[in-house]
């Protein structure tokens, strides 16, 4: 296993994400790509009211880009073999960056969500349903209690 794509939504469980594909990475001596995919809608910044519609895709990304730099530090030197930010559907995004860079591993995390969204499909279940290569699925610490 040599690259593994981290796909990380900026929840407040990102840092189990990151740590598992951390981890992984460390014992297997793999590369990670970090990875973060920008759909609208979503809060938009104060700055994307003052710039036409066709611009606010660009400066969310550059958004996700600097947040995505910051994690990078944290990562152990050499690790990671880039950051990458996306627009679309964050399920296709992952599954279409991981057959372009022909991963061998999707890391992303899990909300948990029951009911309806259990029925409809959460982003986890689409991106382990289409991936072209394997997923691990990183549940939260609640998800894990009885």
């Amino acid at each position: 296993m040599n690259r593994i794509l981290v796909a990380l939504d900026g929840s407040p469980q990102q840092a189990q994400v990151l740590h598992a594909a951390v981890t992984l990475a460390t014992k297997l001596e793999a590369k990670i790509i970090l990875f973060h995919s920008v759909s609208l809608p979503v809060p938009l910044p104060a700055q994307a009211l003052a710039v036409p519609p066709d611009q606010i895709g660009s400066i969310m990304a550059e958004g996700s880009t600097a947040q995505l730099g910051e994690i990078a530090r944290a990562v152990p030197p050499g690790m990671v073999e880039r950051i990458q930010v996306e627009m679309g559907a964050p399920w296709r995004a992952v599954c279409d960056a991981a057959a372009a860079d022909k991963v061998d591993l999707v890391v992303i995390g899990s909300h948990g969500y029951g009911g309806l969204d259990r029925l409809l499909g959460t982003t986890a279940a689409k991106i382990v349903n289409h991936a072209p290569c394997s997923v691990y699925v990183v549940r939260s610490v609640e998800e894990k209690a009885p």
